[in-house]
């Protein structure tokens, strides 16, 4: 086993460790467990957020064990670069590997635990949430954030945008963090970035009036991008969906 502990969180490194060794039978699971385990830990007062990564293919096991970063340090070293550049998300605790001589296995991300009033999702879900165009508008400028910063979220999707209420503003944090890229983006490339995000027309003409001011550029020219590569994600996306079906029809 390997771990790698942030600075600020080396006196509680025991404890972070017995908290991965009895990650099986300790803890609590938290949310969507489909993919991947995500369970919370007590630790002297501190809420932490463990994210264990299933063990890849053979292939992958290989990759991982000699060239590839796992997802697990990929996660970590990008939360602390989205931090060094004043982007939410939240804080960074560690990260945890275990290998054999010639395999990788199991990975784990560890990070504070962060309350938030919705996700994404749920202004896909609710579109009478209080504030709601504000917010939608507030998160497409988040996103500009990223652009200008020469951030690419891969997965920018529902799920990954946690959003806390202030007093007269909201704060977006970036979640599920293993696939970014760091380089200068073209206009193409930010506009697909919101893609994943929703199936409504209605969110994605407030999302592309906000994000042409932004730019300033005219409405008409971002809407047409952004509404073609979300049709086109869709369509892929149920494309690949009944494929699936179709090749899992024998069971």
């Amino acid at each position: 086993m390997k771990g790698i502990v942030n600075k600020a969180f080396q006196l509680i490194k025991m404890e972070l460790d017995a908290a991965i060794l009895n990650f099986d039978t300790q803890g609590r699971p938290f949310g969507n467990q489909d993919r991947n385990s995500l369970k919370l830990f007590d630790l002297n007062g501190l809420t932490i957020n463990v994210k264990s990564f299933k063990i890849p293919n053979i292939f992958n096991q290989i990759a991982y064990r000699f060239f590839r970063k796992s997802k697990a340090q990929r996660s970590f070293e990008y939360a602390n670069k989205l931090i060094a550049l004043g982007i939410g998300t939240p804080q960074p605790i560690a990260y945890y590997e275990f290998t054999t001589p010639f395999l990788f296995k199991k990975s784990f991300y560890v990070s504070e635990q962060l309350d938030c009033d919705y996700t994404y999702r749920d202004l896909t879900k609710d579109f009478n949430i209080p504030d709601y165009e504000a917010i939608l508008r507030a998160f497409t400028r988040f996103t500009y954030n990223l652009h200008k910063h020469n951030i690419l979220f891969l997965d920018h999707s529902p799920g990954n945008t946690l959003i806390q209420k202030l007093k007269d503003s909201y704060a977006f944090y970036l979640v599920d963090l293993n696939r970014m890229e760091f380089k200068p983006l073209s206009f193409d490339e930010r506009i697909r970035n919101f893609s994943r995000l929703t199936t409504h027309k209605s969110m994605v003409e407030v999302m592309s009036d906000e994000y042409a001011k932004c730019l300033g550029k005219d409405f008409d020219t971002v809407f047409e991008l952004m509404w073609r590569s979300t049709q086109e994600f869709q369509e892929k996306f149920h494309r690949k969906k009944r494929l699936k079906k179709a090749l899992k029809f024998w069971k």
